[in-house]
């Protein structure tokens, strides 16, 4: 396999790839499918290069091998990315600023060229920046990598001595640039790794933020058995609880969920308790606080975004046993009553969400609390988590489990989210669950 146009000083035939494809084709296919193999386990590119450079050297032998780089740079300008010969091969995806850029010379001419070439008796001029790495090479083999239809990196192959083969470089150039694009694929694969690392530090902070606007301490009340329980289905989320100590010994429970999920959500109930906070008058009654609430947000947060937020806010006040409560557009609490009453819901005025209109106006009910009561708030995420075939666990469960249960608050919430977890198959919480239990003796 000789070109026709060979100098009478060079051979021609490049003797190793030739060898190469006269060997049984059994034993090129163990090479490659080892090669592959190896390749296909590493997750660092730069270990991936080195691997592939080993085995094709094998293949292709050449006295020095030179990886070229014009990314982010215009002519006369070729970063040097690579250099065979050289013991301190940085990475050049991380120490990019620390390689070598070369002004004009025959590297810069060849990588904007763009086109597959073998020279043959080199000749180099005396200030050309390419003669560092060029020294003492008489052929060379100029294997341009495409992006994106641009010769943005490029593999010069050099040899003291014999020629290349011109018949080779198709399936050099076409090698070549398969593993260039596994390169690039997984150099962007590190990249995205190393994003979402970031992203997921992030968000952890956000929850950890979000976590720390919740009770740290449930309230220790006489003759009330608390408990509360939440989740979210992202590192963070929009459901919110809380609890106020009021003057005359009452007591205030919050629970809201803002619409949508993740950090824009927390981003939303973080403003909500934010705002819920500075009310500096009596938050009694109840709509006083939710009217506040709600001329905040509508007017400075959430108008014209679409979000919004349901919220049942209720304050128990023990020497009457009554509790007066304002709901925003929330799911109505679930009331077990302990003398043997009717079991249900607590009704009051229906009311927007939060965060809408700012001008509505939330309207206060009152229900009577008896010894033995279990009043369940709770946000859609327990009555809206799904089964595989995409049936709610609906509030008929929810009411079957709180009207068989006979043990303590936090006992209920466990017997509800066992019926939800064996509902839904133990399937990825895909909506944020909070609920609170309040049982009055």
């Amino acid at each position: 396999m000789t070109t026709p146009d060979c100098p009478s000083n060079f051979h021609c035939e490049d003797k190793p790839y030739t060898e190469w494809f006269r060997k049984p084709w059994q034993e090129r296919m163990a090479f490659v499918e080892d090669m592959v193999r190896e390749i296909s386990l590493q997750t660092d590119p730069q270990a991936m290069v080195k691997v592939y450079s080993e085995r094709m050297m094998k293949i292709l032998p050449s006295d020095q091998r030179i990886s070229l780089s014009r990314r982010d740079l215009q002519f006369p300008f070729v970063r040097v990315t690579r250099v065979e010969t050289d013991e301190l091969n940085l990475n050049p995806w991380k120490h990019r600023d620390s390689l070598p850029v070369l002004r004009g010379g025959l590297l810069a001419d060849l990588i904007y060229a763009e086109k597959p070439t073998i020279i043959e008796d080199l000749k180099l001029a005396e200030d050309d920046p390419s003669r560092k790495y060029l020294e003492g090479i008489r052929s060379l083999c100029v294997l341009p990598m495409f992006d994106q239809g641009s010769s943005l990196n490029m593999v010069v192959l050099g040899r003291k001595d014999n020629g290349f083969s011109h018949e080779f470089m198709p399936e050099n150039l076409w090698l070549s640039n398969l593993f260039g694009r596994a390169t690039a694929n997984l150099v962007l694969k590190e990249q995205l790794r190393e994003a979402y690392g970031r992203v997921d530090r992030e968000l952890k902070i956000v929850a950890d933020i979000q976590r720390s606007l919740l009770p740290t301490e449930l309230p220790q009340i006489p003759g009330l058995d608390i408990a509360a329980y939440y989740q979210t289905s992202m590192h963070a989320g929009g459901d919110y609880y809380d609890f106020f100590h009021l003057p005359g010994g009452k007591i205030g429970m919050l629970i809201a969920d803002v619409s949508g999920h993740g950090t824009p959500a927390a981003v939303v109930m973080a403003v909500t308790h934010s705002i819920a906070h500075t009310h500096d008058g009596d938050p009694d009654p109840p709509s006083k606080l939710l009217n506040f609430i709600n001329r905040h947000l509508a007017a400075r947060y959430t108008n014209g975004t679409g979000t919004f937020v349901t919220a049942f806010y209720g304050i128990f006040d023990p020497a009457t046993r009554e509790l007066r409560f304002a709901n925003a557009g929330h799911n109505p609490p679930r009331l077990k009553r302990g003398r043997g009453g009717p079991n249900g819901i607590i009704e009051g005025e229906a009311n927007l969400p939060l965060g809408i209109d700012e001008t509505e106006l939330y309207v206060d009910s009152v229900q009577r609390l008896h010894p033995g009561d279990i009043l369940v708030l709770y946000t859609d995420g327990i009555t809206e988590a799904r089964a595989p075939d995409h049936e709610l666990f609906g509030t008929d469960r929810l009411d079957e489990v709180i009207n068989q249960s006979e043990h303590s608050s936090q006992e209920l919430i466990d017997e509800t989210l066992i019926r939800v977890e064996r509902f839904t198959n133990y399937g990825p919480v895909t909506d944020d669950r909070t609920m609170l239990v309040i049982q009055f003796s």
